[in-house]
């Protein structure tokens, strides 16, 4: 295993990863820093849609939805091998 940065879209189901960089701006950037989305926050990918889209994560002891293209702009830490 080892640790990789990733987008947050390539995390595989049933793993946690923890948040390094938002490379978004505006409205949508807001929204991902309200709803938890900083720098260190741990998420955990809990399903992928059978198209890939959205994706549902776990985070701060809510479930959201991302749709793949907002979540591909979140960099994550994951540790294991992808």
């Amino acid at each position: 295993m080892h640790e990789s940065i990733i987008p947050l879209n390539r995390v595989p189901e049933g793993s946690v990863a923890r948040v390094t960089g938002l490379f978004t701006t505006g409205a949508m950037r807001r929204r991902l820093q309200d709803i938890g989305l900083i720098e260190g926050t741990d998420i955990e990918c809990l399903q992928k849609s059978p198209a890939g889209d959205p994706i549902a994560y776990y985070i701060r002891g809510t479930v959201i939805a991302l749709r793949s293209e907002d979540s591909g702009n979140i960099l994550v830490r994951c540790n294991q091998a992808v």
